[in-house]
């Protein structure tokens, strides 16, 4: 199970995938609804740094990286929770994130753990 598509990822050798099948496999068996959710918050200084690059324009770095390390966090939980249901893989995850407070993002991703198996050559 070492082939990944461009939107796959192997986490803990567990496939996370947004699609809702993966080629050269079958679903097997559901195992049920996976979700995590991350609450992020900015801190002054970073927002009065990015503040300033926004006015001359340029990537905002520092936003960048806490959304990619919650998302990071976010696929470990989803790992897990498909582990406990004795899943190997997570098909049609989905990312979002909404404002929960003025500096605070929610961050969050839910999928369907299943147990996949190689499709059979006929």
């Amino acid at each position: 199970m070492r082939t990944l598509e461009v939107n796959d990822t192997m986490a803990d050798d567990l496939l996370v995938s947004t699609l809702h099948s993966v080629p050269g496999y079958r679903v097997k068996s559901y195992r049920g609804l996976v979700w995590a959710s991350t609450a992020r918050s900015k801190n002054f200084l970073m927002d009065i740094v990015e503040i300033l690059k926004s006015l001359v324009g340029g990537e905002q770095t520092a936003y960048r990286n806490m959304m990619n390390e919650a998302r990071k966090e976010i696929v470990h939980e989803l790992v897990s929770q498909a582990k406990r249901h004795g899943a190997n893989a997570v098909v049609g995850v989905s990312f979002g994130s909404t404002q929960i407070l003025p500096a605070t993002l929610d961050i969050f991703a839910y999928g369907t753990a299943v147990i996949i198996e190689k499709e059979r050559k006929r």
